[in-house]
C-alpha cells in the first residue's frame, strides 16, 4: 500500500470500485502469473495440511506426541533459517529463480511420500524428514516472495493485491481441505499428497514466465545478518506488532496441531467432516478478503489490524466448547472457523500491506526473515507444547489454553501506537531511512 491506500476520508465509502481495481491487477501479466503460482500452490498446501496428519493418524497410528513432533519438523526451519535466509535473499539479484528452485525441491520431497507408501516403506521418520525438507524450502520461498511481489505490484495497490492473494488463500482453504478429506476418505492420503506435489510444479512454471525488475541487492556490509532484527527492535510499532503475531501464532498452533486428533478421537468426526469444517474457514476468508480493503479505507490500517486480531482469535473459543450430537458439534466448529477465517484475512491483508510499505527495500528480506520467525518460527515450539500438554492435560484442556492465549495476543498491539495509525507514511519506502519511517509512524 502506498501514498493514498489507507486514507479513509479521501476515498468513496462503499467502494463499488473495489472489484474493478482488483480485476485490473489480474489483467497485468506479471501479477497474473505471480497470483496463479501462489493460488495453485496454496490449494496443494491445504490438501497436504490435512493429508499429512491423516496419513500419520490413519496409516501409522500416530498419537498426540508424534503429531506434535510432525508439526514441529515442518515448522522448525522457520525458527532456524528465516533470518539467515533473509540475509541471503537480500544479496541476490534473482529471488524469483530461488523461488522456482524451492518449488521443485518441495515437489520432490512431497512426491517421495506416496512413492514410499507404494513400496510399503512409509514410516514416521520419513514423514519427519520430508516435513523438515518442505519447511526449509518454504522458508526460502517466503523470504524471496515479498521482493517478487513488490516487483509486480505498484505501492499504491498493495492492499488490493494482498486482497486478491488472500482471496486465493481463502478459496484454497475452502476447496483444499474438503477435496483432501474426500480424497483421503475415498482413495488414500498418499494419493492426496501426490496431487499436492504436482501443484508445486505448476507454481514453478508460472514463476518462470514472469518478467519483472526486482529491487537491487543490498550492498555488502549494510546491516549484515542481524540488520533486519536491528531495524525491527529500533522501531517500537513494528516490534510490538510482531510480538502480537508471535503470541497469536504460538497459541493458535496449540489448536491446529491437535485439531485432527481431537476431531477424530474425542468428537468422532470422519475425515470428510473435518475437511468440511476446514472448508468453512475458507468461506470466512473469502468474506474477509472482500471486506478488508473497505475496512482499511473506512477505519485505517492500524484499527484494521486490531480488528483482524480479535476477529481471528475470539471465534476459536468455540473449538474446545464443541460437544454433544454430531450435527451440533459440526455447527459449532463451523461457526468458529467461519469467524476466524474472516478475521485472519483482514489481519493478513492489513498487516502485510503495512509491513511491505514501511520496510526499506534493501532490508526487505532480512526484516521479512524476522517476520517469518515471529509468525512461523514459534510454531514448532507451539507444536511440541501441544503434544506435551495434550498428553499431560488432555486435548480439550490444551485447546482452552491455546484459544485463550490467542485472544490475549492483541494486548501487544494495543500497547503500541499502531491502533492510532490511520494511514501509511507519505515518505516512499525506497527513500525512507529507518528513523524517518519511525517518525512518520
Amino acid at each position: 500500500m502506498g501514498k493514498g491506500g489507507s486514507r479513509p476520508g479521501r476515498r468513496r465509502r462503499g467502494s463499488a470500485g473495489d472489484v474493478p481495481r482488483r480485476a485490473g491487477l489480474l489483467r497485468e501479466r506479471g501479477f497474473r502469473l505471480y497470483w496463479s503460482a501462489q493460488s495453485v500452490s496454496l490449494v496443494g498446501d491445504e490438501i497436504s495440511f490435512l493429508a499429512v496428519p491423516l496419513a500419520a493418524v490413519l496409516l501409522l497410528d500416530a498419537g498426540a506426541a508424534e503429531m506434535g513432533w510432525l508439526t514441529a519438523a515442518e515448522l522448525l526451519p522457520s525458527l532456524l533459517l528465516s533470518i539467515p535466509g533473509g540475509a541471503w535473499a537480500d544479496r541476490r539479484t534473482n529471488r524469483r529463480g530461488a523461488m522456482i528452485v524451492a518449488d521443485i525441491g518441495r515437489f520432490a520431497a512431497v512426491a517421495s511420500l506416496p512413492l514410499a507408501y507404494a513400496f510399503g516403506a512409509l514410516t514416521m521418520a520419513h514423514l519427519y524428514v520430508a516435513a523438515f525438507a518442505v519447511g526449509s524450502l518454504t522458508v526460502l520461498f517466503r523470504v524471496c516472495n515479498h521482493h517478487v511481489y513488490a516487483s509486480v505490484v505498484a505501492a499504491e495497490r498493495y492492499v488490493d493485491g494482498n486482497a486478491l492473494l488472500s482471496g486465493s488463500r481463502s478459496v484454497a482453504a475452502l476447496a483444499g481441505p474438503s477435496t483432501g478429506g474426500a480424497m483421503v476418505q475415498a482413495l488414500s492420503a498418499p494419493f492426496a499428497l501426490l496431487m499436492d506435489a504436482l501443484t508445486y510444479l505448476v507454481s514453478a512454471g508460472c514463476l518462470g514466465r514472469i518478467r519483472s525488475q526486482e529491487a537491487p541487492p543490498a550492498p555488502r556490509g549494510e546491516g549484515g545478518l542481524a540488520g533486519g532484527l536491528r531495524w525491527v527492535t529500533a522501531h517500537r510499532t513494528p516490534a510490538l506488532l510482531l510480538a502480537g503475531v508471535a503470541t497469536l501464532s504460538l497459541c493458535q498452533t496449540l489448536t491446529t496441531t491437535l485439531f485432527v486428533l481431537y476431531g477424530t478421537t474425542e468428537l468422532s468426526l470422519s475425515p470428510g467432516a473435518i475437511g468440511a469444517v476446514f472448508a468453512v474457514f475458507g468461506i470466512g476468508g473469502l468474506a474477509g478478503a472482500y471486506a478488508a480493503p473497505r475496512v482499511v479505507r473506512r477505519i485505517g490500517i492500524g484499527p484494521a489490524i486490531v480488528t483482524g486480531f480479535l476477529c481471528f482469535s475470539l471465534p476459536l473459543l468455540l473449538v474446545p466448547l464443541a460437544d454433544g450430537p454430531a450435527a451440533w458439534v459440526i455447527a459449532t466448529l463451523a461457526a468458529a472457523y467461519l469467524g476466524a477465517g474472516c478475521g485472519v484475512a483482514v489481519l493478513d491483508i492489513s498487516a502485510n500491506s503495512y509491513l511491505i510499505a514501511v520496510i526499506p527495500p534493501t532490508l526487505r528480506s532480512r526484516v521479512m526473515g524476522v517476520v517469518q520467525t515471529a509468525n512461523f518460527g514459534v510454531r514448532p515450539i507451539g507444536a511440541v507444547l501441544a503434544g506435551t500438554l495434550g498428553t499431560a492435560l488432555g486435548l480439550r484442556t490444551t485447546l482452552w489454553i491455546g484459544t485463550a492465549g490467542a485472544v490475549l495476543s492483541v494486548l501487544w498491539v494495543l500497547a503500541s501506537r499502531l491502533h492510532r495509525v490511520r494511514e501509511l507514511p507519505e515518505l516512499p519506502a525506497h527513500q525512507a531511512r529507518a528513523e524517518d519511517v519511525e517518525r512518520a509512524l
